[in-house]
């Protein structure tokens, strides 16, 4: 369910980005894109630790940004597609990488809050 309204949340931050305040518009969907990548291991890994999740999360993530370095014809022609250019991005920026950073560490926390939230009503 995170991962959908989080996907959900990130396109709507792109098409309404007009409506948004200038610095939420910037960074909101690669912040939300990165929740997305936490939730979806979170999910997939539902019986590991959380620092597991946290962890392969900046691993895509950040390597996901890093082969944005990679311009060959072939790559760069999936990146010319929407789906891939939601997926593999279009080019480098270090900037990314504090909003993925941003992007998991909120995740994560909410992610922690819930289990703190579920352990006290059980």
């Amino acid at each position: 369910m995170a991962v959908v309204i989080t996907i959900l949340l990130g396109l709507a931050s792109r098409k309404f980005s007009h409506l948004l305040f200038p610095f939420l518009a910037e960074n909101a969907g690669d912040v939300l894109w990165a929740m997305m990548v936490y939730y979806g291991f979170r999910f997939l890994l539902v019986k590991k630790r959380m620092l597991t999740a946290i962890i392969l999360s900046f691993l895509f993530s950040f390597g996901i940004e890093f082969s944005q370095l990679y311009q060959a014809d072939w790559i760069n022609h999936i990146r010319g597609t929407l789906l891939g250019a939601l997926i593999l991005g279009k080019g480098f920026l270090t900037e990314d990488l504090i909003r993925y950073t941003t992007g998991i560490i909120i995740g994560a926390s909410f992610d922690r809050v819930l289990i703190i939230k579920k352990q006290k009503n059980t």
